[in-house]
């Protein structure tokens, strides 16, 4: 169940039409700087999980 090419063109489109052309590329590098900030969110908490799992010696 993912998102064929139909779905992601009519996606698009609105993005288009909704936003402007001017304003997707802030978008975008919202956008990216969203997903970033989740996957060094993410690295860090499994990190601390992992350092809580340790053996203590």
């Amino acid at each position: 169940m993912g998102l064929g090419g139909q779905e992601i063109f009519l996606v698009a489109l609105f993005v288009l039409l909704f936003f402007g052309a001017k304003k997707i590329p802030e978008l975008m590098r919202g956008l990216g700087q969203g997903i970033n900030e989740f996957k060094n969110a993410t690295k860090d908490v499994k990190e601390n999980i992992e350092k809580s799992m340790e053996d203590p010696k």
